[in-house]
């Protein structure tokens, strides 16, 4: 399963992006498909997850009430809508997927089997 994420850009602070990642497996059923990023220096984080089958969603912290990831079944597809973006948002995000991942993983990294090449985000203040 190759990933292939995309819409990471410039912006400046208070601003929005739309990452998306499309995920082309034969069936994403039970998959879990996550958002993680990583700055310049920093050890990759998690930013949000969901569950295809059910849509259950989690987010870090740093980012809930700004960030909302969803999911376009007919495109197999999931995006990352940021809003409100902070120079502190500034990383390279990755998109991952797993296959038959419990909800309770969804935020670990080192659960997922597949990742997408990264797309740049950068915020100016």
């Amino acid at each position: 399963v190759q990933l292939q994420a995309s819409g990471g850009g410039s912006v400046q602070a208070g601003g929005s992006l739309r990452l998306s990642c499309v995920v082309p497996a034969r069936t994403l059923s039970g998959f879990g498909l996550g958002w993680f990023r990583q700055a310049p220096g920093k050890e990759r984080e998690f930013v949000a997850a969901l569950k295809w089958s059910g849509g259950a969603t989690i987010y870090a912290e740093s980012v809930k009430g700004r960030f909302t990831i969803s999911r376009d079944n007919s495109k197999s597809t999931v995006y990352l809508q940021m809003n409100n973006l902070e120079p502190e948002d500034t990383a390279v995000y990755y998109c991952a997927a797993k296959p038959r991942i419990i909800t309770s993983s969804l935020g670990i990294a080192s659960f997922y089997d597949y990742w997408g090449q990264g797309t740049l985000v950068t915020v100016s203040s």
